[in-house]
C-alpha cells in the first residue's frame, strides 16, 4: 500500500490543532482485513477536568493556565506521566482559567498568524500582570502538542518504541489560508512538542476528507462531473472557504480543489465578543466600562453561555453569566448577567450570517478591524459577505475549470464549531440559493454534506488523508492553491506608467507538493557581494502561467510574501560581480516555499531564506507618489559624495556644503527626496565610511546625512542589511569624541534609524544610556559609581530621544524611562523635547515596533492623570502628549478607562478651535488625523514615498 516512500508505520494519526478545541484521530494499519477508512478512530486525550483529577475526553480544549503560587493545591496540575507539572492543558485549564482570566492563555493559533506582535516572544497571557509567567504564541502551541504526545504515549504506545507517536505518520491541519510564515511556525511548535515531522493539511480540505471517508463506496452517485463543492469553515479564530470541483478521469470521477480564500480572523471568538460587548451594555450602560480583568471574565462567561444555548443536545433556554468584583468589592461588586438562547441565535444570525446580495462588499475590505485581547480581527464580521467576496473573486476561475457559463455551488460542507447549530447552517444555505436562482431555477438549494461529527470531522479527515498519501483512499487532487512568482526589475522606459508587476512564475497553481525542480530558462543576472532583495508574489487566480513564463501581475491579483534579503558572497576579496544564475525551487511537503540561487559558472548555489519571522512594523508603510531621477543624475550625485568623503579625492565641495550641492544636482530640495534616492545616498555613504575620520566636520556630516538618508530605518527591501553595515559603527564610537556637535549627531543617527534595530539592539545601546539617564533618579548613594559615560546637557536631550524611539524595548524598561521624564514634564513649562520623549515611550499605538512592548495601560494613565493635575488648563503642546498617551486602540489591555477618556475629552475643551483635531485623535482608533501627526511622532519628516499606514 506504500507508494511514497514512507517509513512503516503503525498508525496515521490526525491532530487538529484548533483554536477552541484540538482532536485527534487515527487509523490502525494492523486492522487485519477491514478497510483502512472503517478503522478510523477518535482518540479520546486524558486530561486534567478538575485539580488533580485524570478523564479521556474527545476534545482538548486548546486553553493553557499558568497557576499562581496559592491558586491550586499541590499536586492539582500532575499528570500520570508527568506527576511535576506546573500548568494545566485542557479542560481544567479553561475552566479554571475562567475564573483567574489573567492566568490563561487561549486563541493561541490567532496569535500564530498575527505579524504586529514578536510570535516568538513570552507575551501571552495578553495584558497579564509582571508576577504572571508568560509564554510565546508558538510555545503555547508546542504545548498543546506536547500535551497530546504524552497522552498518546502513555495511552497508545505503553513503552513500545513502534507505538510511539513521533514514529507515526502524523498530519497537523491548518487553516487554508494560513501564509508561509505561521506555516513554519506550526512545523516549529510541532518541532518543540516532539513530532520532528509533521504533514500539514489544509483544514477544509482535511473536512471534506473526512465526508469522503464516510461515503468511500458512493460518494460517485451522489455527484456529477464539473459540479463544485464549497467548503466552509468557522472555527474558533478563523473563517475559510474553499472550492473543489469533481472531474472525469480515466478510472471514473475525481476531485481537484480549486480555490481557497483569503485568510480572515473571524470565528467563535469574535461572537463571544459581541454578546460580551451586549450584557456589557445591559450591566454597565455604556461599552468600554469594564477593566480588562473584568472583560476578560465576562468574555469567557460568555462563551460558557453560547457554548450551553447553542449546544447540539440539552439546550438551555437561559444561562446566567457572573463577573465578580475586585479588591475589597468582590462580593459588592459582582456583576450578574442573563442571555437567552433566542436572542443569541438572533445576534449571531444578523450579525454574523446576515442576508446579503452576491454584490456585497465587505465592510472595510481586507483591512483589520475591532482590535480585541489584542487580535486584529476583520472589520465586517459578516462571514456571508466574506463569503460573496470569495466567489465573486473566483468566479472567473470556476468558469474556465468547469465549462459552466454560470457556476454555482452544487453542494456545501459546513466545518467549525461555529456552524454547529442548524438555524445557522440553513441561513448560510439560504443566502448562498439567493444567489443563484436566478440560473439554477426557482427553489434551488445546493444539497447540505452531512457532517455528524464538526468538532472531530477536520482530524478523523486528517487521519484518513494519512492513508490516502500511502496509497489507498480517494485523493484529491489539491496541490498549492497559489501560484508563486518572482518579481524582476524593469527599465523606467519597459515600465512607464504601467502598475503592473513584472515576474516570473516559479511555481504554477496547482503543482504538488514536493515538487522540486530547476528553471533552466530565463537566466537570472545577480550581483554578488551586494544587498539584495529577492520579492517573492503569490495569486490565488491566475491560471496558465507555466514555469519560467515572463508575465505581468495586476496589482490587484497578486500578493506579496515577506521578501527574501540577502548578500550572495562569492570570492575571496567580497567585490561585486554580475554572476548568471538559474533558480530552483521547492514545495516542500508542508506546503512552504524553497528557492535556491545556482550559479551557471561554479558550483556555488546559495539558499533563499524567507524573513517569515520578521516583524511588520506596528505601523506599516506604503509607497505614494514621489520624483524620479534620471539614473545619470543619481550617479553624478554618488560622485559628489565619494569626492567630499574618499582620501585623495580633489575638488570636492566642503562636509558643511554637501546637502546644497546634493540639492543642485537632483533639482530639487532636501525635503523631496524620495525614498529611492535617499537610499542611492545612503548607499554611497557606506561605500566612503572610512571618510568619516577624515575631520570632525566630514564625521559630523557623514552621520547627519547617512542618518536623514536611512530614516526610518525601514521601508526599502535592503534596509535590513544597511542596519547590519551601520550596526558595525556602535563599537567603534564617535571618532571625533572631544566635538560636541560629533556626539550630537551620534545620538541623532541611532534615533533616525531606530526603526530598523533589532529588539536586541535597541537594548544594547539602552544598558549603554542607562546609567548616564537614569543616574538622577537613582540618587547618588555611597559607594555607587559614577556612571562610565558622561553626557553634556544638549547631549541629554538627544540621547533621551533616541532611547525613546526605541519601541522595541521591553515595556518596563520604558516605564523606568518614562518616570524619570515625567518629572521634568510636570514643571511649568516643559519643553517640547521632553513631552515628545515621554510620548514615545508611553503612546498606545506604536509607530513601528510590536504591540506586546507598549507601556501597561494603568501606567500610562498615572502619567496622563499627573499631567492634566500638573497642567488644568490645555495648550496644544502638553496636548499632543496627552492624546497619544491616552489615544483609544479597541484593545483593552492597552486602552486607559473610560472615565480618564472622558476627562482627558473635557480637558480638550480648552484648546477651542483644536480641540476636535484632538479630540479625533483620542477617540477614534481609525482616525485619518493620525497620518498628519506622523511628522511629529517621527520627530522630523518622513521620507517622500513613505507614510503611516493603518494604525494598530
Amino acid at each position: 500500500m506504500n507508494t511514497h516512500d514512507e517509513p512503516i508505520h503503525r498508525y496515521t494519526v490526525g491532530i487538529d490543532l484548533g483554536t477552541t478545541n484540538s482532536a485527534v484521530a487515527y487509523v490502525d494499519l494492523e486492522g487485519g482485513g477491514e478497510a483502512p477508512s472503517r478503522r478510523m478512530r477518535v482518540f479520546n486525550v486524558p486530561q486534567l477536568v478538575n485539580a488533580g483529577e485524570v478523564g479521556r475526553r474527545p476534545l482538548l480544549p486548546s486553553f493553557l493556565y499558568l497557576p499562581g503560587p496559592y491558586d491550586l493545591p499541590e499536586g492539582a496540575t500532575a499528570l500520570p506521566w508527568a506527576p511535576d507539572r506546573d500548568y494545566a492543558v485542557g479542560e481544567f485549564a479553561r475552566e479554571q482559567g475562567a475564573l483567574v482570566p489573567g492566568r490563561l492563555v487561549s486563541s493561541a493559533k490567532s496569535w500564530l498568524c498575527h505579524g504586529g506582535v514578536d510570535r516568538e516572544a513570552p507575551i501571552l497571557p495578553w495584558g497579564a500582570g509582571k508576577d504572571v509567567p508568560k509564554v510565546s504564541p508558538v510555545e503555547a502551541s508546542a504545548r498543546y502538542l506536547q500535551h497530546i504526545r504524552e497522552a498518546w504515549n502513555h495511552v497508545m504506545a505503553q513503552g513500545r518504541d513502534e507505538a510511539l507517536l513521533e514514529e507515526q505518520l502524523v498530519v497537523l491541519t491548518v487553516p487554508a489560508s494560513f501564509d508561509e510564515a505561521a506555516r513554519e511556525l506550526t512545523v516549529e511548535a510541532a518541532a518543540r512538542a516532539g513530532l520532528k515531522k509533521v504533514v500539514l493539511l489544509e483544514e477544509p480540505l482535511a473536512a471534506f476528507y473526512s465526508w469522503l471517508a464516510r461515503h468511500e463506496d458512493r460518494w460517485a452517485g451522489l455527484m456529477s462531473p464539473e459540479q463544485i463543492v464549497l467548503v466552509c469553515d468557522v472555527g474558533g479564530g478563523t473563517t475559510d472557504f474553499s472550492a473543489i470541483v469533481v472531474r472525469s478521469g480515466e478510472k471514473g470521477l475525481r476531485f481537484d480543489r480549486l480555490a481557497v480564500g483569503d485568510h480572515l480572523m473571524l470565528g467563535g471568538d469574535n461572537m463571544d465578543l459581541t454578546l460580551a460587548r451586549r450584557l456589557e451594555m445591559k450591566l454597565m450602560g455604556a461599552p468600554g466600562k469594564l477593566d480588562a480583568k473584568r472583560w476578560h471574565q465576562l468574555c469567557h462567561g460568555c462563551r460558557r453561555a453560547k457554548e450551553l444555548l447553542l449546544a447540539h443536545v440539552d439546550a438551555r433556554d437561559t444561562v446566567d453569566v457572573t463577573v465578580m468584583g475586585t479588591g475589597g468589592k468582590l462580593i459588592g461588586g459582582t456583576l450578574k448577567g442573563t442571555l437567552a438562547r433566542e436572542e443569541v441565535h438572533q445576534w449571531i444570525l444578523d450579525g454574523f450570517f446576515p442576508r446579503v446580495a452576491l454584490d456585497e462588499e465587505p465592510e472595510g475590505g481586507r483591512r483589520a478591524g475591532i482590535t480585541e485581547f489584542g487580535l486584529p480581527y476583520v472589520q465586517d464580521p459578516a462571514v456571508t459577505r466574506h463569503l460573496a467576496a470569495f466567489w465573486r473573486r473566483h468566479q472567473a476561475l470556476f468558469r474556465d475549470q468547469t465549462d459552466r457559463p454560470d457556476p454555482f455551488p452544487d453542494f456545501v460542507l459546513f466545518n467549525g464549531g461555529a456552524l454547529i447549530p442548524a438555524t445557522v447552517r440553513t441561513r448560510i444555505l439560504e443566502v448562498v440559493a439567493s444567489w443563484f436562482r436566478n440560473r439554477a431555477g426557482e427553489g434551488w438549494q445546493p444539497v447540505e454534506l452531512d457532517s455528524p461529527h464538526p468538532d472531530l470531522a477536520v482530524a478523523l479527515g486528517a487521519a484518513y488523508y494519512g492513508i490516502v498519501r500511502l496509497g489507498a483512499g480517494v485523493r484529491v487532487g489539491a496541490g498549492t492553491p497559489r501560484a508563486y512568482y518572482v518579481e524582476v526589475a524593469r527599465t523606467d522606459e519597459e515600465a512607464g506608467g504601467d502598475p503592473s508587476r513584472h515576474a516570473v512564475c516559479l511555481i504554477p497553481r496547482g503543482t504538488e507538493e514536493g515538487y522540486e525542480g530547476t528553471l533552466e530558462a530565463p537566466i537570472f543576472e545577480v550581483l554578488t557581494n551586494q544587498p539584495a532583495s529577492f520579492q517573492i508574489l503569490t495569486s490565488h487566480t491566475r491560471l496558465g502561467d507555466r514555469r519560467g513564463d515572463v508575465v505581468d501581475l495586476d496589482p490587484e491579483e497578486v500578493t506579496e510574501l515577506p521578501p527574501v534579503r540577502t548578500a550572495l558572497r562569492f570570492g575571496k576579496k567580497g567585490t561585486a560581480q554580475r554572476l548568471p544564475v538559474q533558480l530552483a525551487t521547492k514545495l516542500s511537503e508542508v506546503g512552504t516555499l524553497e528557492v535556491w540561487c545556482r550559479s551557471l559558472k561554479t558550483p556555488h548555489q546559495w539558499r533563499l531564506r524567507f524573513d517569515v519571522r520578521q516583524q511588520p512594523e506596528g505601523s506599516p508603510v506604503e509607497n505614494g507618489p514621489a520624483d524620479t531621477v534620471d539614473e545619470a543624475v543619481l550617479e553624478e550625485a554618488r560622485r559628489c559624495v565619494a569626492a567630499v568623503f574618499n582620501r585623495g579625492s580633489e575638488g570636492g565641495p566642503a562636509p558643511e556644503s554637501l546637502p546644497k550641492e546634493l540639492s543642485r544636482i537632483l533639482e530639487m530640495p532636501k525635503q523631496r527626496w524620495s525614498m529611492a534616492i535617499i537610499r542611492v545616498l545612503a548607499d554611497a555613504l557606506l561605500e566612503c565610511r572610512e571618510g568619516r575620520s577624515r575631520s570632525f566636520q566630514h564625521e559630523s556630516r557623514w552621520l547627519n546625512l547617512l542618518g536623514y538618508c536611512l530614516r526610518p530605518g525601514y521601508g526599502d527591501p535592503v534596509d535590513e542589511w544597511r542596519i547590519r553595515e551601520v550596526w558595525k559603527l556602535f563599537p567603534q564610537g564617535v571618532q571625533f569624541h572631544r566635538q560636541v556637535q560629533c556626539r550630537l549627531e551620534w545620538w541623532i543617527f541611532w534615533r533616525r534609524v531606530a526603526g530598523g534595530l533589532s529588539a536586541g539592539q535597541q537594548w544594547h545601546i539602552y544598558q549603554q544610556l542607562s546609567p548616564a539617564l537614569l543616574s538622577g533618579s537613582t540618587g547618588k548613594k555611597k559607594g555607587k559609581k559614577k556612571p562610565s559615560l558622561r553626557l553634556s546637557p544638549q547631549e541629554q536631550t538627544e540621547a533621551w530621544m533616541a532611547v525613546a524611539n526605541f519601541e522595541r524595548l521591553p515595556a518596563d524598561a520604558k516605564e523606568v524611562l518614562g518616570g524619570e521624564v515625567l518629572a521634568r514634564v510636570l514643571s511649568k513649562k516643559p519643553r517640547p523635547q521632553d513631552l515628545w520623549t515621554l510620548t514615545r515611550l508611553g503612546a498606545r499605538k506604536p509607530f513601528y515596533g510590536p504591540v506586546d512592548r507598549v507601556v501597561p495601560a494603568e501606567t500610562a494613565a498615572r502619567w496622563v492623570r499627573e499631567i492634566l493635575e500638573a497642567h488644568p488648563v490645555a495648550e496644544e503642546s502638553v496636548a499632543h502628549a496627552v492624546v497619544h498617551l491616552a489615544a483609544r486602540t479597541d484593545d483593552r489591555v492597552r486602552d486607559l478607562p473610560r472615565e480618564m477618556l472622558d476627562r482627558v475629552s473635557a480637558w480638550l475643551d480648552g484648546l477651542e478651535g483644536a480641540a476636535d483635531r484632538f479630540r479625533d485623535l483620542l477617540l477614534r482608533p481609525e482616525s485619518t488625523a493620525a497620518r498628519d501627526e506622523a511628522a511629529w511622532l517621527f520627530g522630523e519628516s518622513l521620507p517622500v514615498g513613505l507614510r503611516l499606514a493603518e494604525p494598530l
